[in-house]
């Protein structure tokens, strides 16, 4: 286990994460700078939970993480943290899409979307022989 993944079972104030949300965690780290994944994605990608759940655990434990590079399917900046978000979304150089009207910037989903090189969303497969999607 290295030193982020033991500070982070940890949790906020001592609270310990759940195995479902170290996972979680584990794969918000593997994120690379100027790429995104969505909550959908990351639940996906495990095979298990879904965007709420993704969700969930990074408002309880994301600040240990990238949280800014885990995101809405629709683009549009996690509420409230708007600024700092972008500004690190232009530091790092992800692709964004310029709102018209001068209104807030949205990430350009089919540029900064990224998956795991050679690693197959297990739930993704899953799903699709069970017909759903």
């Amino acid at each position: 286990m290295t030193g982020t993944t033991r500070r982070r079972r940890a949790g906020l104030a001592g609270v310990p994460v759940g195995d479902y949300a170290g996972r979680v965690l584990d794969v918000a780290d593997l994120i690379p700078a100027s790429r995104v994944m969505t909550y959908g994605d990351i639940a996906e990608y495990l095979g298990e939970g879904g965007p709420r759940q993704v969700g969930r655990v990074m408002a309880l434990f994301g600040g240990a993480v990238p949280w800014w590079r885990v995101v809405r399917a629709d683009g549009r900046l996690l509420a409230g943290h708007e600024r700092s978000a972008l500004e690190r979304y232009q530091r790092e150089g992800t692709p964004l899409r310029r709102a018209a009207g001068g209104g807030q910037p949205r990430l350009d989903m089919s540029h900064a979307r990224w998956s795991p090189a050679g690693v197959p969303f297990p739930g993704r497969q899953r799903r699709q022989r069970g017909g759903r999607r």
